[in-house]
């Protein structure tokens, strides 16, 4: 199989990352409300969500793949709290990509150039398997047994990794997260444009939605 290091960096040479600093444990900081009007604006790329699109409450998330504190929010309360409000119709959630290094940059091209009913299957078993493709010394092959999962074939994986365009719509998802609403660390939540940040527990969660919809 024809998935090297040097063809994985090629891949990935496209785009710069710009600079950012990785958030640790649980933050909750108090900062104003984001433009909501601007805030629920895609990117290039087109929106993922979960749940009732005409729902009253949107959660926006801004994760990197390779962050744990994401990984342990998708793995422990993601499931919560999409079963008490997501699949209620109470609440949606968008997910936006915010990476921190070309590996994150990898896996979120590849949940995007995967069908449309593939995507959040993809995010799920790359965090569910982190641990395993995010610190590997050979990640393409790892990230390759998982895109296989989803149909990829190795062309059509390689062709993924050197796409100039999704590379840019993810890059440009970030750099407006950053520069437009602050995003400096993942994950970090708007909930109604009310900015929270860190893997928050099932129990802030409600304390921050249910006043929204009760």
């Amino acid at each position: 199989m024809r998935l090297h290091r040097r063809t994985f960096a090629q891949g990935l040479a496209v785009s710069a990352l710009a600079a950012a600093t990785l958030g640790a444990g649980l933050v909750d900081r108090a900062h104003a409300a984001a433009d909501v009007e601007e805030l629920m604006k895609p990117g290039p790329l087109g929106e993922k969500f979960v749940g009732n699109e005409d729902a009253p409450v949107t959660i926006i998330e801004y994760a990197s793949m390779t962050c744990p504190h994401c990984a342990t929010f998708h793995l422990q309360t993601y499931p919560k709290l999409k079963e008490l409000y997501l699949d209620t119709g109470k609440a949606k959630l968008l997910f936006r990509e915010f990476p921190f290094d070309d590996r994150a940059l990898a896996a979120f091209m590849l949940a995007r150039c995967a069908a449309d009913d593939k995507y959040f299957p993809m995010i799920d078993v790359l965090f569910e398997q982190q641990a395993v493709w995010a610190k590997s010394n050979q990640p393409a092959q790892e990230l390759f047994k998982i895109a296989r999962m989803a149909g990829f074939t190795e062309e059509t994986f390689n062709a993924c990794l050197a796409n100039k365009e999704v590379a840019a719509g993810v890059h440009a998802v970030k750099d407006r997260a950053a520069l437009e609403f602050g995003v400096r660390s993942t994950p970090t939540f708007f909930i109604n444009g009310e900015e929270v940040s860190g893997a928050q527990s099932i129990e802030r969660f409600q304390e921050l939605i249910d006043p929204l919809v009760n």
